[in-house]
């Protein structure tokens, strides 16, 4: 299994370099325009103070740019890192969510990876835009403005069954959260539906990848100890707002394990919403915890949303999830402990598989 560092902030390249010493071999730099630094700008800092680690759009957020222009900025990067660039494409929660908008849906979804596919493959591809369609490709290659080959493999992040099948349909692999995506047998069998309405084989080494909440206890540490709500409760604060919205627009009940607390958290929510409340929902994404939220989280949450245990317990966990076909993960430790949280985890579970 093959490990990853998650970067968003351009100030943050050494993070890079130090996962890169470590021995965790790719590197996922996040896209949120309101909430980070820029998506290409950080990659290229990132490619051009590394050698060895690979280096991709984690996740590249279709709604925020033209598909001409992602496959540009891929294919720029690639120039700087051949060889070692990839690319993941997904429908963006959180980017778009702070803009007040919808993810996008999953035809465009599909429109999307096939023209940024087609370019980074060199090809010419009908393109649609303002309501008119015409073919387009990259020119004026010999001047070395980008590079195609080898061509970037590209990856659809996907956590429901239609996005999981446009992978199969037309990426080298999926990127998916667990445990919101369902299991990973799950996610390969709809992965093989969409392959196989398009007559397609997948190839031996089309790559699965899941962004996963990890934490690592302390011998006999209990999940109400105040370090574990420091250590993982941004990401399990991250999953609180994206269910805030998705019970919000679908009508649905809110998964069990949040039940028991659910009310008082909307009752919190709605106490201080405000016109910018799409804004403030997902300001502290993964990297912080607010205090007034910390006493939301209970310990059967903290059991459904992560892989825990000590780090025996860890190795055997990633150990039978590489077993069952997933062949990389990358978490997001708070900003403020990601190089404590990375160096144990490299030490004391990478080493160990």
């Amino acid at each position: 299994m093959e490990f990853g560092v998650s970067v968003g902030h351009i100030s943050a390249i050494d993070y890079a370099q130090h996962g890169e010493k470590l021995g965790f071999t790719r590197c996922w730099v996040t896209d949120s325009p309101l909430l980070r630094s820029n998506l290409f700008a950080t990659m290229a800092a990132i490619a051009m103070s590394t050698r060895t680690i690979q280096v991709g759009s984690g996740v590249a957020v279709c709604g925020m740019r033209l598909a001409p222009e992602a496959a540009n900025g891929i294919a720029t990067i690639n120039a700087l890192a051949p060889g070692r660039t990839f690319a993941i494409f997904g429908t963006g929660n959180t980017a778009m969510r702070m803009l007040g908008q919808r993810p996008m849906g999953a035809k465009a979804l599909r429109e999307y990876v096939r023209v940024v596919r087609g370019l980074l493959h060199g090809e010419e591809v009908a393109y649609a835009l303002n309501g008119e369609t015409h073919p387009v490709r990259f020119a004026s290659l010999e001047q070395k403005h980008l590079r195609l080959e080898p061509p970037p493999p590209l990856y659809v992040a996907a956590n429901g069954p239609m996005g999981q099948a446009i992978a199969g349909e037309l990426a080298d692999g999926l990127c998916t959260a667990l445990p919101r995506g369902g299991t990973i047998e799950e996610a390969l069998a709809n992965v093989a539906k969409g392959a196989a309405r398009v007559g397609r084989t997948l190839p031996d080494d089309f790559h699965t990848a899941a962004l996963v909440s990890v934490l690592m206890l302390e011998p006999g540490e209990p999940l109400t100890s105040p370090r574990v709500i420091a250590e993982i409760g941004p990401s399990v604060m991250a999953n609180f707002h994206y269910l805030i919205d998705w019970v919000r627009e679908t009508g649905k009940e809110p998964p069990p394990y949040v039940r028991s607390v659910w009310n008082d958290y909307v009752a919190f929510q709605q106490a201080r919403a405000a016109d910018d409340q799409h804004i403030t929902l997902h300001a502290s994404h993964y990297a912080t915890i607010e205090p007034d939220e910390a006493r939301f989280i209970t310990p059967e949450i903290i059991r459904a949303l992560c892989i825990i245990g000590e780090p025996p317990e860890l190795v055997e966990r990633l150990r039978d999830l590489d077993r069952r076909g997933l062949k990389q993960i990358t978490f997001h430790p708070p900003f403020a402990q990601r190089y404590e949280v990375m160096e144990r985890f490299a030490r004391e579970v990478m080493e160990k598989m």
